[in-house]
């Protein structure tokens, strides 16, 4: 492996949970020494104290059949197997959902899919089945985990299970949204081992939730805990491994279609079990806590020439709920190869005619925190200063093309810097698509129309991811950079997304052996901040951005329009 990935190979062997010494201490002191090493003018760590969330290590979560003579079968492991040597590491947290309640519930098992309010309204009020006081059993997907926990007073647009009244709720990875019918799985390929269970935040919002909209510093005043935002119903996840003997065993009525996962069962609806278990009952066992921990921002600087007081700020997190090769270390990665990158150049004379600032920053995972807590903080001065949020959380996620998203402003940056970059893909440039632009325009055909007649597809940012504070609560204009794979397939998400298994083995192997990908994202995410950074006019495109602005409007009167006139809403437009 070429030397300057090194800090990948480092990463990807190292579990790097958010809060514990090994993110917070030694990363933080790795990525302060290479910046320093790199040549950046300026380095500076930003300490939060925020409330973190764990499972406890030595009584891991778990959920079991209870017989009717109280004993417990069919218990869930509670931990994910070892595959590969490095999975058997004492820091390895076991699976859990960050900010769960602890708790041991126990109901009548009901099987509600994705756990969608459509989902949910189907149960009621079509096969008039009451989840209240049952424990329910839903596969990830489709939406974000959270809010299939969460009460609808706290995310209006969702009726979810705590707010119909479940008293506890499991999640599993189906096979179905995680594998495909042709390939086997990790070791043998990419795709979701049966043990493979799905770490992951329910928080709802962004920042730290004793501190919403003020930055934990140490002077910073609290919520009282009960008036945290948190889910009020225990929650953990567990691998199809498990979920299929609890799934198999349902009685009731046989799902409709698209309920149907892949496992290899006839799904059912319940509520509770069949045959010999019909007296039965569903039980969890979850012991995840909330505890208060330090994290860090590291954040660095290349002071610009002309403009110092005007920033294009870079981003990545540093925080993995295991190994996280995929989310972020390979974003890590390009970050630090990019820093040294610009480091060599300013050693060399160079300098940028605005400010560089880059930022590895700590506890995404945990709901953005570590970003939300520095735009917080420095709120009034990035809103002065910010000329864009450039973020690459994962960089290669898959090799099938790049994907790029955000403020329409920017499009035109990002697609002239994607036509400099060779394309990583040999079989592309055999096919006569020489750089990243044509492969992404090609593979976006499905997404052309009138008004982006051969243009690859570049839609609006949600959240997510570290641009969320930037652009949703500054108004900075922010993109999110990367390679991804092939959506037709139908996979949720990259197979090994937050467990054991996303291993810098399985991306050397299976994803990017030669981190071609890899070197293809840094150099448009590098491209794209060196135009920003030097151009004497920056290059917004305002015009593109009031013709997104228009479809958006109209888009919007389109779909809600009539509910809009009936609730005396009046956008001012004629």
């Amino acid at each position: 492996m070429n030397h300057r990935w090194a800090v990948y190979d480092k990463l990807g062997y190292i579990p790097h949970i958010a809060g514990r010494s090994i993110n917070e201490v030694d990363l933080v002191n790795y990525v302060k020494s290479e910046w320093e090493k790199s040549g950046l003018d300026s380095i500076v760590v930003h300490p939060y104290d925020v409330l973190l969330s764990y499972p406890l290590q030595n009584k891991s979560n778990y959920v079991a059949i209870l017989n009717s003579k109280g004993e417990e079968e069919f218990i869930s492991q509670r931990k994910e197997f070892v595959i590969d040597a490095e999975q058997n590491d004492p820091n390895v947290v076991d699976p859990f959902n960050a900010y769960s309640p602890s708790g041991e519930p126990q109901g009548e098992l009901v099987y509600v899919n994705y756990g969608r309010v459509e989902d949910f309204k189907h149960l009621n009020r079509t096969k008039h089945i009451r989840v209240v006081g049952k424990i329910c059993i839903a596969r990830y997907g489709k939406i974000f985990r959270g809010d299939k926990g969460m009460p609808e007073e706290w995310r209006s647009c969702y009726i979810h299970a705590e707010l119909y009244g479940c008293a506890g709720l499991i999640l599993y990875s189906d096979p179905a949204d995680y594998t495909v019918p042709w390939s086997r799985v990790y070791p043998d390929d990419w795709f979701l081992p049966s043990t493979g269970a799905q770490r992951g935040s329910l928080l709802l919002g962004s920042g730290d939730p004793r501190t919403p909209n003020y930055p934990a510093i140490k002077s910073a005043w609290h919520l009282p805990d009960q008036l945290l935002y948190t889910p009020g119903i225990p929650v953990t996840p567990i691998g199809y491994v498990d979920a299929v003997k609890y799934l198999e065993k349902l009685t009731g009525n046989e799902v409709m279609e698209e309920w149907r996962g892949g496992l290899n069962i006839t799904y059912k609806y319940g509520p509770g079990f069949a045959g010999t278990h019909r007296a039965s009952r569903m039980k969890m066992f979850v012991g995840t806590h909330l505890e208060v921990a330090t994290i860090h921002n590291v954040v660095g600087y290349i002071k610009g020439e002309i403009e110092p007081d005007r920033y294009v700020i870079f981003g990545n997190h540093r925080d993995a709920w295991v190994f996280g090769a995929i989310d972020p270390s390979s974003g890590t990665a390009v970050l630090m190869e990019m820093v040294r990158a610009f480091g060599k150049m300013v050693k060399q004379g160079w300098r940028p005619r605005r400010t560089l600032v880059f930022c590895s920053w700590g506890a995404e995972e945990y709901g953005l925190i570590g970003s939300t807590e520095w735009v917080e903080e420095f709120e009034k001065e990035l809103q002065f200063r910010a000329v864009a949020y450039l973020n690459v959380d994962i960089s290669v996620q898959g090799n099938y093309s790049f994907r790029g998203v955000g403020a329409s402003g920017l499009r035109d940056v990002v697609f002239e810097a994607t036509k400099l970059v060779s394309n990583p893909d040999p079989q592309e440039i055999a096919a006569g698509r020489t750089k990243v632009y044509d492969t992404w325009a090609f593979r976006s055909k499905n997404n052309h129309s009138e008004s982006n007649p051969g243009l690859p597809n570049f839609p609006s940012l949600g959240s997510g991811s570290d641009y969320a504070p930037f652009q949703h609560t500054l108004g900075v204009s922010s993109v999110d950079l990367r390679y991804t794979y092939d959506k037709s397939i139908g996979l949720s998400s990259y197979p090994v997304y937050h467990s054991v298994y996303e291993t810098f083995e399985l991306v050397k192997k299976f994803v990017d052996p030669n981190f071609a990908y890899h070197q293809a994202v840094g150099k448009v995410w590098a491209e794209v901040g060196r135009r920003l950074a030097e151009s004497v006019i920056l290059p917004f495109d305002c015009l593109v951005w009031a013709k997104d602005l228009e479809t958006k409007r109209n888009e919007l009167l389109s779909t809600y329009g009539q509910k809009m006139v009936h609730h005396g809403i009046n956008l001012g437009m004629q």
